[in-house]
């Protein structure tokens, strides 16, 4: 939801705009005079703010922004603040000391437009943590990420896995796309849990055809701001061909589960899934439509993003994959990698932690919103003002990372940093009300990936490329993807004896 992704090439001047617009930052800025300043930031051209100051990739600008303005700073994009932490203490504030103040989420208008068949029905659709948002989240908590029903889904998470590495094998010697082939693994093992089918092949096919497209096209309509966004005067003309074309792409989404739902609700056998109990429990297909939307779009984007990288890291450190594989010989040895596996592999945990230092799904988490106007470290924020925090930049700050920019797991080990989001140097998943309630399951389901995509295949690069060529170009909407996807040739490894 990035508050600059929509403008280039969309702003067109119009002096009426431009004169009312003046006259309502001028108005904002008046009726704060009397408390302390808003944080300090980069100037704001009249009536545009610092809309054309924004790169492609904005959490880099805001990072060499928050170099010269300090890590709590403020920009302006029309007549909206954006404030934004770039370090650990302010992320601390944002997320833990001013979580209640500040748990709003800022959803654009293509999300949030009367008619909308997402707004307040999910956890990332909800404005504020109401009664809503409490019962979803304790539908998530209770159902589906909590520890014993985590436990009890090993077995069809480690059977869709053996599935991936079946593929593979097949394919040993040609030239496959990784983040295609996780991308099914991850939407499947989802799709078994939740609906109790399988949504793809590894061809592609099967009742979610092409569902990574439309994930992806989700993505980035449903983070795009349009003028009314940034310019509230133009009423509603200007997004209604947005909303459109955004509502096109959640129904044709929909439609991969919509006869799966239509079955089960005149079915009277008994099946022990999400689908099941959210039925049984009285939700409408209404309700469960964007639940669903919401944890695969969630589920599957990060998953493919974080385990592509972690792959392409250590694909280019020849040492720590050496390192991860002597692990694995040494706790799983001949034997074929389990989940149960993972909390006897330590540097495992530690690659995956430093794959999401530097390269966070969620660089600039989602956007959070002031549900009141609060004090933050001595500077105003405002109510409805939007509030970021950068973890990009706090991953690579090195004032808080020896050789930031270095892949080095060996920093994690014995550490006691970890996923729970207690730590602010290192929160990938966020933290407070608003962190992602599927930590539990990415936890598990990454590092799983990434421990038998390594112990069971040796990984080349076509044309014989040198590992260091490799392109680590990103690019980001809601998740940070690597720019140009990682392809690679498969050849079966000889499982290493205990």
């Amino acid at each position: 939801m990035d508050p600059t992704k929509s403008l280039t090439g969309e702003f067109t001047p119009f002096f009426p705009l431009a004169l009312l617009s003046l006259i309502l930052v001028l108005i904002f800025r008046l009726s704060f005079s009397k408390g302390p300043p808003v944080p300090p930031g980069p100037y704001a051209w009249p009536i545009v703010g610092n809309i054309f100051e924004m790169g492609e990739l904005v959490h880099v600008t805001l990072a060499n922004l928050a170099q010269v303005h300090g890590p709590l700073m403020s920009l302006r994009f029309g007549s909206r603040l954006v404030v934004v932490g770039s370090s650990p203490a302010v992320a601390a504030e944002i997320l833990k000391s001013h979580d209640r103040s500040l748990s709003g989420r800022k959803l654009p208008l293509p999300i949030r437009f009367k008619g909308s068949k997402l707004h307040n029905l999910g956890l990332g659709f909800f404005d504020e943590c109401g009664d809503g948002w409490r019962s979803i989240r304790t539908v998530y908590r209770g159902e589906v990420f909590w520890t014993k029903a985590l436990d009890s889904q090993a077995e069809v998470r480690e059977k869709k896995v053996n599935e991936m590495v079946a593929y593979l094998e097949s394919k040993e010697g040609e030239v496959v796309k990784i983040k295609e082939v996780v991308f099914a693994t991850a939407l499947n093992i989802l799709s078994n849990i939740f609906l109790s089918v399988d949504f793809l092949d590894y061809e592609g096919k099967g009742v979610a055809e092409g569902m990574r497209g439309y994930i992806r096209r989700f993505a980035v309509k449903g983070s795009t701001d349009c003028l009314s966004d940034i310019f509230p005067v133009l009423g509603d003309w200007c997004f209604r061909g947005t909303c459109s074309k955004l509502m096109d792409v959640v129904e044709t989404i929909f439609a991969a589960w919509v006869g799966i739902l239509k079955e089960r609700r005149e079915s009277t056998t008994h099946v022990s899934d999400l689908l099941d109990f959210l039925m049984g429990n009285g939700f409408t297909n209404e309700q469960i439509n964007p639940l669903l939307l919401e944890l695969f779009s969630a589920g599957t984007d990060s998953t493919s993003a974080t385990t592509e990288w972690a792959l392409v890291e250590l694909i280019r450190n020849r040492i720590a994959m050496q390192k991860l594989r002597h692990e694995l010989a040494k706790a799983v040895g001949g034997d074929t990698v389990k989940e149960r596996n993972l909390p006897n592999l330590p540097y495992l945990e530690a690659c995956i932690k430093e794959t999401l230092r530097l390269h966070p799904p969620g660089p600039l988490l989602l956007p959070h919103r002031a549900v009141q106007t609060c004090e933050v470290m001595g500077y105003t924020i405002p109510k409805d003002s939007e509030v970021l925090v950068n973890m990009w930049a706090i991953g690579r700050d090195p004032t808080i990372w020896d050789e930031p920019m270095s892949f080095k797991p060996e920093r994690f080990l014995n550490s006691m940093v970890d996923f729970k989001g207690h730590d602010f140097k290192f929160i990938p998943f966020g933290s407070g009300r608003r962190m992602c309630p599927g930590q539990p399951l990415a936890s598990r389901v990454v590092p799983f990936l990434v421990a038998s995509l390594i112990q069971r295949f040796d990984w080349s690069l076509p044309n014989d490329m040198d590992p260091s060529q490799i392109d680590m170009s990103e690019m980001y909407d809601i998740t940070m993807q690597k720019k140009e996807t990682l392809s690679a040739l498969p050849k079966r490894r000889i499982r290493d004896v205990k």
